[in-house]
């Protein structure tokens, strides 16, 4: 029986209406109006300026959480998956086990140590009073006096590009289905990131096939590696 790992990437979503990291519209793209998103989207600026850091993912991410599934997530429904994508969408799709290695952002966990094992809840982000932003937020993420609190404060269950892998992500389990896969597909993925870079290492070392699947795909070292110079729904589409 075929064990064919899929692993996501923002391409995914974008027939959801949600922007793709670096395109013309992405997240890159529009940043606060004194920091980049990879200066925005830290564990420090949480600390430091957590009311531009709120902010930011309540307006950047948080106004897309009514954004429904495409075809591309019910395809996925049933299939083993790995998403980098935080916008829940597989969740809503119905795929009950597939792993959201850099969190979702309709969650939030209390602001803890990393390696920590934390509850996720759900972020009401339905509270927010945009006419009071600050104030709400503070009061939604339990922030005092202006700083977060460890332990007592929530953060957005949203890994950070200060942080790194934990199980509370589900770093190991994705790493033995890496291990247990006989086919690997990339899917709306540059391979920018660590855990696609991790699954290709896995790959190679275990002489495991793999798929990329992207209108422009980048090129990757690989002695079997097939490219689907198409989106994801259209790969989806000629799948069945």
């Amino acid at each position: 029986m075929s064990n064919t790992l899929y692993i996501t990437g923002a391409g995914v979503s974008a027939a959801s209406g949600i922007p793709t990291f670096r395109g013309e519209d992405g997240y890159w793209r529009i940043g606060s109006k004194n920091y980049t998103p990879m200066e925005m989207a830290t564990r420090h600026m949480y600390q430091n300026c957590p009311e531009q850091f709120l902010a930011w993912y309540y307006h950047r991410f948080a106004t897309y959480r009514d954004h429904g599934p495409n075809e591309v997530h019910h395809w996925l429904a049933d299939k083993n998956l790995i998403t980098q994508n935080i916008d829940g969408l597989d969740g809503k799709a119905g795929n009950q086990d597939y792993i959201a290695i850099h969190g979702r952002l309709d969650q939030m966990t209390q602001f803890h140590e990393q390696g920590d094992l934390v509850e996720k809840i759900t972020t009401p982000w339905n509270d927010v009073d945009e006419s009071h932003l600050t104030e709400s937020l503070f009061e939604i993420f339990a922030i005092d006096n202006g700083a977060p609190a460890m332990y007592r404060s929530y953060k957005p269950f949203v890994l950070l590009f200060d942080e790194y892998y934990t199980d509370l992500y589900g770093i190991t389990a994705a790493q033995q289905r890496m291990l247990e896969a006989d086919k690997m597909v990339f899917m709306g993925t540059s391979f920018s990131v660590n855990i696609t870079q991790m699954a290709l290492d896995i790959a190679r070392s275990m002489a495991i096939p793999i798929e990329v699947v992207d209108p422009e795909p980048t090129h990757v070292l690989h002695p079997e590696v097939t490219y689907r110079k198409m989106t994801a729904l259209e790969y989806v589409q000629t799948h069945g």
